[in-house]
């Protein structure tokens, strides 16, 4: 069973930065993509970015040149770099891995205060 544990989320001011991990207990060029949706209270929950194997990278209009998404295959890890951050940003982040199936870390918060 593929774990991902996801670290990084807090409290920042609008503005501020922020970077979230997803470590994956398997390598992650194993997966076809990786990459993070996110769910504020009272939203559907929507693609944030990803990554595929390939290193083809797709952001949602609403983060494009402020969020950048990364991997690091020795550390099983992936990241979101999350940069000039606004109150809209705040949510639950999901991490994702899709192979054959789609697997879900466990959420960490991101709250923005303005």
């Amino acid at each position: 069973q593929v774990q991902l544990v996801e670290s990084g989320g807090g409290l920042v001011q609008a503005g501020g930065s922020l970077r979230l991990s997803c470590a994956a207990s398997r390598s992650i060029f194993s997966f076809n993509a990786m990459g993070w949706y996110r769910q504020a209270p009272g939203k559907e929950r929507e693609l944030v970015a990803f990554i595929s194997t390939g290193g083809s990278t797709r952001f949602a209009d609403s983060v494009k040149g402020r969020f950048t998404i990364s991997g690091d295959n020795a550390k099983n890890t992936i990241y979101l770099q999350m940069n000039s951050l606004k109150p809209e940003d705040t949510a639950l982040y999901y991490c994702y891995a899709r192979a054959a199936n789609t697997y879900w870390g466990q959420g960490t918060q991101v709250t923005v205060s303005s």
